[in-house]
Order: structure tokens, then sequence, then C-alpha cells
């Protein structure tokens, strides 16, 4: 199935967009829902809260009372990582239980009004971020839910900023104006990409394209760690280096992002294939291999294992390496040579244009990079590079 993490800050109408997936067929998480249920009368969440902060925080019937708990959390850290302690690990569980329970083919949006401050971004294989000014989600606040103006602005400051935001972002969706212009906007990614992400994340099948080279997008290393900590979760935590033009400032290139991840053997790749599948980025090739630098005829080919990403508006290629082996090294040494020596930064952009408008007509990248490779293999002498075999 499909993770999409939805997130906003208070007044942003995260709510909108979550009814709108929802009519659309999404199978809708609401984590303050389930943060009510688990603290319901009678549950353990509830006798969790009277143990820790007495029984004046219920009502007359028994119940939570909301704003006396909130009163005693909300400016005192303590007393809310002991709340946060007692609920988030039930919210967790039935979580779990809801996601369990979808069918293989759902998509399934998790609205987690928290989610930048507890760090879940990379447990999503996409993540939507509801924006809208604080001028505006003040205005909401006072005129839609009561609030006092100054109430609004502290929840406001209390949560993550707007750059915070931007970081964990795979889609920002724009809610400052009317509701009619989000919710086309929530139509068109429902169609043109949550759909066919599922379909290509269940049928582990990979996105490609053409070899256009573009010119540089500054966001590009933002875009390649928020996927390289979803590569890393997916592989225990093991490293990833995002590798390639994209990671040269400046430097025009194909919109794809390329990463290594390293591993200790290919035999540890093969067993993490499939969890990088199911995270968004199928195998490719088992038998792939990079051309050795410098070529020679007593060099072994450097082989690795080749995904990609599923994901139809970001292409991905994940080469994974063994870490150390003489792949991994080069491509880190390439890539920090382009760093600092700006000429052959353009040297190699010229050549990519070139081959870029020469193959404009190719489906698939394999001409353009074999056509690549003389001009790479001196680099490697530029470089100073030796290569090695890998074992």
């Amino acid at each position: 199935m499909l993770r999409v993490g939805l997130s906003g800050g208070i007044g942003s109408g995260k709510s909108t967009v979550a009814r709108r997936l929802q009519e659309h067929g999404a199978v809708l998480i609401d984590s303050d829902k389930l943060a009510r249920e688990v603290v319901e009368p009678g549950t353990e969440g509830l006798a969790g809260i009277v143990e820790a902060f007495g029984a004046d925080v219920l009502d007359e019937h028994g119940a939570l009372n909301r704003g006396a708990l909130a009163a005693r959390v909300f400016t005192d850290d303590t007393a809310r990582k002991t709340l946060n302690g007692i609920v988030h690990p039930l919210v967790g569980a039935r979580t779990a239980e809801l996601i369990a329970g979808a069918a293989p083919d759902a998509v399934v949006v998790h609205d987690v009004p928290l989610l930048v401050e507890n760090g879940m971004a990379p447990a999503y294989h996409l993540v939507l971020i509801v924006h809208a000014g604080e001028e505006e989600r003040v205005r909401r606040l006072v005129g839609a839910r009561g609030m006092a103006e100054q109430d609004a602005r502290n929840r406001i400051a209390a949560q993550a900023t707007d750059d915070q935001r931007r970081a964990v972002a795979d889609v920002w969706l724009d809610n400052s104006g009317t509701p009619d212009l989000v919710l086309a906007a929530v139509d068109a990614l429902w169609a043109d990409r949550l759909v066919p992400f599922e379909a290509n994340v269940r049928l582990h099948r990979r996105v490609s394209g053409r070899p256009q080279v573009v010119p540089h997008d500054d966001t590009w290393p933002l875009q390649a760690r928020r996927i390289a900590a979803r590569i890393g979760l997916a592989a225990g935590g093991l490293t990833v280096e995002h590798i390639g033009s994209t990671a040269v400032p400046g430097l025009a290139a194909k919109d794809v992002i390329d990463l290594q991840l390293g591993v200790p053997s290919l035999a540890a790749a093969d067993e993490l294939a499939d969890r990088l599948g199911d995270a968004g980025f199928p195998l490719v090739r088992k038998d792939a291999e990079d051309v050795p630098k410098p070529e020679g005829a007593d060099q072994e080919p450097w082989r690795k294992r080749f995904h990609a990403g599923a994901d139809p508006s970001r292409l991905v290629n994940l080469h994974v390496r063994v870490k150390g082996g003489p792949a991994w090294e080069w491509a880190l040494r390439f890539r920090d040579w382009l760093l600092a020596n700006p000429a052959e930064v353009a040297d190699y952009q010229a050549l990519k244009l070139a081959l870029s408008a020469e193959f404009a007509s190719d489906d698939t990248w394999e001409n353009y990079a074999e056509a690549k490779e003389p001009w790479m293999a001196a680099a490697s002498e530029r470089m100073g590079y030796s290569g090695g075999q890998t074992s």
C-alpha cells in the first residue's frame, strides 16, 4: 500500500485536504481522532493520565477535561512529555492496527499534526504539507474556532516553522485562498501521482524517463535528503550518499536524484531488496555493473544492485554498492572533485548538454550514459584515481 503523511500548522485547513482525499477513496487515519479515542472513559489511556496528573483533570462525568489538562501541560515541558509518553504509544498501536487492516492496494493517508516535530517523515512514501500564511491562520482560528488572538498566535509559534515543514514536504499545498483552489490541486495530485504511485509500489515497478538535461535546481539537495532518509530507514540505518550531477551546485543535469546505499556485501544488498521495494525503490537489475575507472583488461566489473524510484513525479536512481569498494569510493571522489573544480564542472556540463540533444529521442538513458564514458575515464586520470577491484 501507499503510505502518505499529511500535516500542516493549526488553522492551515489540513482537514479540508484530508476529507477530499477520503472522498477519492483514501483510507484516512486521523491522529487527533485516535488521540481522543484512546483517552475515553474506561480506557488504559485515561487511567494513565489520572495516575500521572490526578483526578482534577476529569470532568463531573468522569471524562477527560481537556481544558484542565491543557492548562497543566501547555507551558510545562516535563508534563507534556509525560502526557505524550502515555498517549503516543496507544495512538501508535491503534494506527498500526488500522494500517494492517487496509487493503493491499490502499492509499493510506495518515493525518498527523506533529509529523514534523516528531521526525516521522521518513516513514511515509510521500509527505503532504498544507500551508496557509500566519495571518490567515490566525483569522481562521479566531473566526471559526472562537480562539483568542494571542492564544492562536501562541499555538502557531509552538509548532514547527514553515522552513521545517518545507524540509520534509514532497508536496506543498497552498491553502491560503478559497477552498476550490486547494481542492483542485488535491484532485490532480490524486489522479496524477498518488494512484499511479500506489500501483508502482504494489507491483515493484520503477519509473524512468528520457535523457533530457535541465538547468540546475537548487532544491535537488533538499529532495535528496528527504529520499535518503526514507532509504536509510528501510535499510536499517545504512549510509546513503547523494552523488551524481544533482549533488553539484550549478551543474545542469537530468532531473534524476542519484543516491548510493552502502552495504557490507552484495549478499546483504539482496536481503534488502524487498524492503527497498516496499519503501518505493524496486530492484531493476540484480546483475548491474559500473564501468571500472580507469578501465583496463585486468579490471573486473564493479558489481552493484540497481534500484529506482516508483514515484511518478520524482525520478530516482539508487545504486546499492559495497561501502568502501572502488565503485563507492569513485562516486564520492568524482562528486567532491567536481565540487572543488569549477572549470571541470563547466566542461562536463557542455558535454552533458551536447549528449542530451544527441539522444533526445531515446526512451532510456543507456546510450547517453555510454557516450559519457570516454570523458569519465579521462576525468579519472585527472582526478588521480587508480581504481581497484571489488571483493
